[in-house]
Parts: structure tokens; sequence; C-alpha cells
């Protein structure tokens, strides 16, 4: 076998060994026996994954310390347990050096370290040690259980070297030179029971072992000797020295008192009454602690119902606090993103997750925690989706443009259209974090489709806020984009919304991005469409629009003023004219509500808004608390039969169709903004093309004056649907034409009033009911039947003839 070994493995290089696929580094101070405990990398993966390599060294191969150190591998390889070192690889190399030979043996493991050697490097005092110490000699306890009770094994030197720390915390136990099978059922056997006893420590051996009476050995339980060694790691671990003799073990001021009976029972002086591991786990109150309950809470998640799980989680994030901050950060935080990534933590353990995130640096949280939040938003869970969505801001700005544009934006748009008004409104909000790093093929190609039918939502509130978003990312907008979305965006739709809010974030978006609009732009299409709502029958509307009105009209001035100068280039450029205030706009207050209750991040502004409008906020809070409007506040679960409908069209393919009705295909590759198209030349106003149609109408006769008026009193509607195309843009909101242009002023007509007429000053008013059609029956369009008999006559005088 060792010349096998000698031919596959050649002798040692000055990082590893040839065909040995891990490099060997510095050595820990401290190590079981006669080992040596290395640092070590794996040579298979190219990131170099960090191993344990133990090695092992005798000049004679008759050594009996060799044969132990090969009945360890040989243990170490078929004993499988969690808290037993997980064993990787083992090799043996002959080396020659001159006359004589030298063999190696080396075990290749886990990262671990020496518990010596963590102990120190953690510096835990009071409390926070003591549950640390509690959590790993229930690990250390749970292990020696399992080879005593389960394998009838007896490892023989449980002890403080015998431990080692993984880099999540846990214990392990190792050392397995001196594990030997328990044959006490063999009442003959007179030899020794451990084959390498010898290899223990005289201060670690129990009195039965120090006397080597194997008979009183074989009679004890098979936990007598290990159950003596755990006390004596609990006696190392809390006195911080290592055992020099047995003596030492009755001084007892450093246990704690409620794990001192514990102690005094494990070390008992007779081998029959010494206390069982597994009873130790059961019974134990030292093992009752925050840590230990959160931690092995974790172990079992997938075997607890939601009921447990949710109410474990939503105590987590303040748990963690009162927690070991070390050991939350490397051995809880892996454990709950673990449980997240595979489905089986609910939703409120991503609060936990972002908080102990919170807690590392911005390398640290990038490869611990952002991997497991980028494959949680292709969950379906939709409790989920709206937990990410909910504290986007906690992790957005360390989520790279690639993964946003490639990874997260994919599943995040799906919540545009989702059935559930919350999720449209948190998806939309957060576009605020995610829109600047999504690339201007999907901003155009994806998000502004999403946003031309939001801006047409049944909520209020997502209206409202569609309007506010589009205001902040438009410097995220290439200039064709925000040439043909802006203005349509907000004037055509959010100037003309029938929810107050709505309107007033429209003109303080104009507003914001007003450095983006040239001079003809403002003259012909934004100051007439926010004129209007200078009358409008909301007070705050009206103060926002006198103060757009304003700002508009100062660069319009300065326009003037650089033209009366000279400047000839100044009709093609933009005047920057932002307000001091005209930051990042804030949210509206949310009108959604989960079960029956109010959102309640509610109301919202963008984390990374500085100084948000106030009067962009304080719009939202007057319509709140406003009495005379009070319902604004809706529930996405009411019928929404009953609320009152925006005055756009029920197409949500974009923004051109309220302007012009031209529908698009479904499949169409535009925005939802290309069939708007700006305005060549101003056309005349409604009231001056009236005033001129009815100059040149032929004076009407008397007979057909009631005629004329009765096609003049039918609805505009049937005159709208059939002419929609000559429709101008402000025809939704014009003054309705005077009655008086409907025939010339010039002309009296057979009905005007006589001056000599002695009626005409009591003379009742003209009808103001619609004319109906004399062949109008009743209801059904049919003459009405003649009646028999005589009839009553009703007259009228002979001027209404």
């Amino acid at each position: 076998m060792l010349r096998f070994l000698k031919g596959v493995v050649g002798g040692a290089s000055g990082t590893g060994l040839k065909d040995l696929p891990y490099n060997i580094g510095d050595p820990y101070p401290s190590a079981w026996g006669s080992w040596t405990h290395h640092r070590g990398t794996s040579s298979k993966d190219d990131d170099g994954s960090p191993v344990s390599i133990f090695s092992f060294s005798a000049s004679n191969a008759q050594d009996a310390h060799l044969a132990a150190a090969r009945n360890g591998v040989k243990r170490l390889r078929t004993v499988r347990h969690p808290n037993i070192l997980s064993f990787l690889h083992s090799t043996e190399v002959e080396s020659v050096e001159g006359s004589s030979s030298r063999i190696t043996i080396y075990i290749v493991t886990e990262p671990v370290m020496p518990l010596s050697e963590k102990i120190k490097e953690l510096g835990l005092e009071g409390t926070q040690r003591d549950e640390y110490y509690a959590w790993g000699l229930n690990q250390i306890a749970k292990a020696v259980s399992f080879l005593n009770n389960d394998c009838k094994l007896v490892h023989g030197n449980v002890c403080l070297a015998s431990v080692v720390v993984t880099p999540t915390l846990d214990w392990k136990l190792h050392a397995f030179d001196v594990l030997s099978e328990f044959d006490g059922s063999n009442g003959n056997a007179t030899g020794p029971m451990l084959q390498y006893e010898w290899l223990i420590g005289s201060q670690y051996k129990p009195i039965e072992l120090a006397k080597s009476d194997w008979v009183a050995i074989r009679k004890s339980p098979p936990w007598a000797i290990d159950s003596w060694g755990l006390g004596c790691l609990i006696y190392e671990l809390f006195t911080g020295m290592k055992l020099g003799k047995t003596e030492e073990l009755r001084n007892t001021a450093s246990i704690p008192k409620s794990l001192l009976q514990d102690y005094q029972r494990l070390l008992s002086s007779m081998p029959s009454r010494r206390m069982n591991t597994a009873k130790l786990l059961e019974n134990s109150e030292y093992f009752q602690n925050k840590l230990v309950d959160t931690i092995h809470f974790m172990e079992i998640l997938t075997l607890k119902d939601s009921v447990e799980k949710d109410t474990f989680f939503r105590k987590l994030p303040n748990l963690a606090e009162q927690l070991p901050r070390q050991i939350v950060l490397k051995k809880l935080l892996p454990l709950l993103a673990s449980a997240l990534e595979f489905g089986s933590a609910a939703a409120p353990a991503l609060t936990a997750l972002l908080k102990m995130g919170s807690w590392l640096s911005a390398e640290e949280f990038s490869v611990k925690v952002l991997p497991t939040i980028v494959k949680l938003f292709s969950s379906n869970d939709r409790a989920i989706r709206v937990s990410l969505l909910q504290h986007i801001d906690q992790f957005g700005d360390s989520l790279s443009a690639q993964v946003v544009d490639e990874q997260v934006y994919s599943h995040v748009a799906t919540g545009f259209s989702d059935t559930s008004a919350l999720l449209r409104e948190l998806t939309l909000k957060s576009m605020l974090v995610l829109a600047p790093k999504l690339s201007q093929r999907t901003i155009s190609g994806s998000l502004l489709k999403y946003l031309s039918k939001l801006q047409v939502d049944e909520e209020h509130a997502i209206r409202t806020n569609t309007t506010i978003l589009l205001g902040n990312i438009a410097i995220y907008l290439n200039e064709g984009t925000r040439k043909r979305v802006l203005i349509n965006a907000f004037t055509v739709r959010a100037l003309r919304d029938t929810f107050p809010p709505a309107r007033g974030a429209g003109v303080m978006a104009l507003c914001a991005t007003s450095s983006y609009y040239d001079v003809t732009e403002i003259a012909t299409r934004i100051l007439p469409n926010v004129v209007v709502l200078t009358i409008d029958p909301d007070s705050d509307v009206r103060s926002k629009s006198f103060q757009a009105v304003e700002q508009f009209m100062q660069i319009v001035k300065q326009y003037h003023e650089k033209t009366n100068v000279g400047d000839t280039t100044a009709a093609s450029t933009r005047i920057s004219s932002i307000p001091e205030n005209a930051s990042l706009l804030g949210w509206a207050m949310s009108s959604l509500t989960i079960k029956g209750k109010p959102l309640e991040q509610a109301p919202l502004a963008p984390a990374n808004s500085g100084s948000p409008l106030s009067s962009t906020t304080s719009n939202a809070n007057s319509v709140m608390d406003s009495p005379s409007i009070a319902a604004v506040q809706i529930n996405s679960s009411t019928d929404l039969a009953d609320q009152p409908v925006p005055d756009s069209p029920p197409s949500t393919d974009g923004w051109g169709e309220i302007e012009n009705g031209i529908h698009e295909e479904q499949g169409s590759d535009k925005d939802g903004w290309d069939d708007i198209e700006p305005f060549e030349e101003p056309k005349p106003s409604p009231a001056l093309v009236n005033i001129q149609a009815a100059q040149k109408r032929p004076v009407s006769q008397p007979v057909s004056q009631h005629k004329a008026q009765a096609t003049s009193l039918r609805p505009k509607s049937t005159v709208k649907v059939t002419n929609d195309e000559d429709d101008d843009l402000w025809g939704s909101i014009a003054a309705p034409a005077p009655k008086t242009t409907t025939r010339p002023l010039n002309v009296k007509s057979a009905t005007a009033l006589d001056d000599d007429d002695p009626w005409a000053a009591i003379a009742a008013p003209p009808p103001t009911t619609r004319a109906k059609p004399l062949v109008a029956g009743r209801g059904r369009g049919k003459p009405a039947a003649s009646k028999l008999g005589a009839q009553r006559i009703n007259r009228t005088s002979s001027s209404g003839m």
C-alpha cells in the first residue's frame, strides 16, 4: 500500500504536493497530539476555496503513533455527523532524506480553526460569551452522544484541543486516533478496550482508565469515559486554561451556576453514575437561552408550520440585536439566506435578512446577501415580491446596472399589470431606484409602455404617482424620448385627470422638467393647458397653476429679452429656469390599503430625495385632510363601479390616443407617445371659429327659427363621435360657444321683442328643454293614435301661433 501511494504521490514541493489538489499554507500554533494543523486552499477550483490540512510525520514505519494516526484517518473517513469534522481527502507520502525515509500522512477537511484560537479572536464576554459557549457545548454533546449511544464508539479524549470551529462558528469534534468500539458485552475480554489509550494525557483520564481497570470499564456505560472528557472540556472552556492535573477539576469557581450540577454529575467518581450526554441535552437549564433556541428553530425550520414561522420571523429583527453580533452574521445570516432561497422561510424573514445585512460591509453584503435577493425576484410568492419592493431602497444601490437590466427588471415589471393595486403601486415606486440603472432600450421599449397604461389606472394614487415618477426619471430619458413623452404625458393626461392631486402633480412635474422644453413648446403647448387650471375647482391646483404660469412666463420673457438684443439663436435654445425647490418630486399619499388597513409607509418619499417638493407633498396632504374630499382614500378591495372614471379613453395603449384618437394595433413596438405630434401652427380659438361661421350663415326665417334652435340644442356628443378627427387639442376643456353667435347680430328676427308689445316685459322665458321631433311618440317613435269622441283643444294666443 505504501509503495503504491509512493508511486502515485511524489515528494513535497514548495506550496503543495505532487498530484495533491490542495495547497498547504501556514500552520496554526496549536493542534491535538502530534498533528500539525495547516491552513490550505483547493487548487481544483479557480476561486481557491479554503480547506484545513492536518499532517503527521513519522520516521519509522513501525512507530505506534503512525498506526494511531492511520486509525484516526480511517475513523474520520467513515464517521459522518453534522457536529463531527467533515473529511475531504487523505494521502500518505514517503520522502527519502539521505539514508532515512520519512512517512507523512495528510488529511484534508473543511476549513476549521482550533477552538482556543477562535475564542481569543472573538473576545466575547458576559452573557454573550455564556450563550455562545452553551451553543458550542450543545453541539459537542450531540457529537459525543452520537458516538456513544448510536454508534457504540468511545472517543477517549474529549478536550479543548479536540474541538475545532468552522467559519460559521459551529463547533466540530475531531482527533479520532484513540476512537474504538465499546465491547462491554464481551465479559471474557481482559485486554485493553482502547488500543491507543496511551495517547491520552494523564490529566484527562478518569479514575478507572488511569488504573487500566478494563473490567470496570466494560461494566460501565458506553458514555462513562467521554462524559468525563466532556467535563474536562467544560473546565478548560470557562477557566481559559489547559487542564494541568486531574485534581484541578474540583475548582468550580468559574463554572456557571446553571451548569454546575450537571458538571459535577459528568465527573462522578463512579462510572455508572456519570451523566449521559443525551440526558444533558434534554434536561440542562444551561442550554436554554435565546441563541440556542433561535439557531435550533432555524435548523428545523422545515418542520414548523406557517403560523410558527410568521411569529418567529417577525420577532427575529429585534432578537438579532440582543445576540452576539459575529454569531448572527456568520451563523444566523447564512441560515436565513438559505431558508429564503429555498422557500422554507416566510416573507417577514426578508426584513430580518436586510437588517442583518446592514451590519455587513459593502463587499460582504454583495457576496452574502445580494445573490439571495436577486434570486428572490423570480419568486411567485406575492408576499415575497411585496416585501422586496417595500425594502428596495435598502439594497437597490448595491445592485449593479447589468444585474438590474438583465435579471431583476424583467421580474419586477410583471407587477405593473398585476391585479393587486398595492403591488402595482409598489412596482411603480421601485422604478425610482431601478430606472437609473436601466438601459435606454429597456426604458423606451418597456418601461414607458407600462407607465402609459398606469397613467389611466383605476386607482387615483397610481395615476398621480405615475406622473410624479415620470418627472423624476426625466433626466434618464434621451432627448428624443423626452420631446415625445413629457409634454403629452403631463398636459394631455395629468392636467385633465379627475383627481385633483393628479392634476397638481402634472403641474409640478412640468415645473420640475422645465429645462427640457424650448420656448416654442412652452408658449404653444404648456402655457395654454396650465392657464386653464388657474380656475380649477381645487384651490391647491389653482395655486400651483399660478406658480407654474409665473415660472414659464419668466422663461418667455427671458427669450423676449434675448431676441430684442439680437440673439437669433435663442429660439432654439432651452433656458434653464428650474426653481430652487424643484428637486425630486415626493410621492403622493398612498390611497391603497392592505386587508382594510392603510398602507403603513404612506406617505412615502423617495429614498434618495434630499428635499422633495413641499408643494407636491402638501397637495396630497391637503386633499386627504380636506373634509370635502374625505372619500379620496380608496380601498383596493372595494367595488370600483362607483368610482369616477378619468377623462381618458378606455384604451391604455398610449398617451397619443387621447389627443388624436388614433388606436395602435396590438403588438406595436411604440412606447405610447409616437402617435402624438407637436403642433405645426396654433389654431384659432373655438369662439372665433363660431363667430366667423355665424357671419357667413344666411339669415334664417322666423318659421325655421325653432327648428334651428332645436338642432342647436342637441347633445354635442353626437357630433363629436362623427367628427372626432376635427377636434383640436383643447376641445375637451374649451368653454362652450356663446348662443348669440348662432345668427347675425344685425338681423332682427320676426319673433324678436317689439317695443310696442305690452307683454314683452312679462312674457315667459323661452323653454330650456330640448326640442322633440314632432313625430315622436311616447318613447317608441310612433305617432300618437287618434282618440274617438269629443276632444278638448288647448288653444294658444294668436301671438304664439
